[in-house]
């Protein structure tokens, strides 16, 4: 079995920018992705416009042309696909990381199809995996999801739609468009301060007029197939339903983490820990790049401020490679 320099493990846009960063240093690397590129992006919603203006997503300093300021979805999908093609970037699709082990200072690592050895391993797979449950009777039935795709699904239907952050605020509004009758259960008394500066004042019009009905200090209790039951501030209310979208949040598989041996806060951050000036974490030869470093933080990291992630981390194992063992 070959022994490779560094495993990256995670095909996002600061995966990608490690395997740059890894192939300019001679470094040899792998990346492994359980997806297709980028596949979080590909995951997102289809009409999905950034926050984030389109030269801040650039990694290596490849321009990043859009039509508008802050691109779409399929603009970024383009963007990093052709980064990948172009540069013949040595990365594995559709090939999931089961586990990974140091035995004598190297690294063992397991996919669904095969195995591999690495002196480095870097943990770069983001957040969007794992939806922050509600645990409410009812959220395994089917009419439920934690993801939001495309609003023409939900057309001439009762929709309820869980939360007041970004995505959440998106789909209510595209929804509602296509002809969705929306409803939002928001956990606490506003919209999400963080929303879209843009979109936020469109959010707030819509339920002022009564377009969209908002829920404010209000919970699930249970979600049945015609019917949801919100604990409301005036007590128990029941609603007429079809579908829930509920966009609680995700959060970094933790149990992952926990796995490898990386130490995290006894808080409800749960923050790895990692030597900011190296990005290794606790375990030697094992770095986490990307918004993984945030924990349940996951609005601290994003691409353009963790992109640098990438040059910190091949500095380091060059550095490590020059010093005699």
């Amino acid at each position: 079995m070959k022994e490779l320099d560094l495993i990256i493990v995670g095909g996002g846009p600061i995966g990608i920018a490690c395997g740059l960063e890894a192939k300019k240093k001679g470094i040899s690397y792998l990346i492994l992705e359980k997806g297709p590129i980028v596949n979080s992006l590909f995951n997102y919603p289809v009409n999905m416009q950034f926050f984030s203006s389109s030269e801040k997503l650039e990694i290596d300093e490849i321009p990043f042309i859009s039509k508008e300021a802050k691109p779409r979805r399929n603009e970024a999908l383009e963007y990093y696909r052709r980064i990948v093609t172009s540069n013949n970037l040595n990365i594995h699709l559709f090939e999931k990381v089961t586990s990974i082990v140091k035995k004598e200072g190297v690294f063992e690592l397991k996919t669904e199809k095969q195995a591999y050895r690495a002196k480095n391993v870097i943990i770069a797979t983001g957040f969007y995996d794992l939806p922050n449950k509600l645990n409410v009777p009812g959220e395994d039935l089917t009419k439920v999801s934690h993801y939001y795709k495309d609003p023409h699904f939900y057309a001439s239907q009762k929709l309820a739609v869980i939360g007041a952050s970004n995505s959440a605020v998106d789909a209510a509004l595209e929804c509602w468009r296509k002809g969705a009758e929306v409803s939002m259960i928001i956990r606490g008394p506003e919209v999400g301060q963080r929303v879209k500066y843009w979109v936020r004042p469109d959010i707030i019009n819509r339920i002022k007029e009564g377009s969209i009905k908002a829920y404010y200090n209000t919970t699930v209790s249970e979600i049945r197939e015609k019917q949801l039951i919100l604990n409301t501030p005036n007590g128990t209310q029941k609603i007429d339903n079809d579908f829930v979208l509920a966009l609680t949040g995700y959060k970094p598989n933790f149990h992952f983490l926990e796995s490898l041996g990386i130490h995290l806060s006894d808080d409800k951050k749960r923050l790895p820990e990692y030597n900011e000036d190296s990005m290794e974490t606790n375990i030697a030869g094992l770095y986490l790049a990307g918004v993984i470093c945030g924990g349940m933080e996951t609005h601290k990291w994003f691409i353009e401020n963790s992109r640098i992630h990438a040059k910190i981390i091949m500095d380091h194992i060059v550095k490590k490679r020059s010093v005699p063992a």
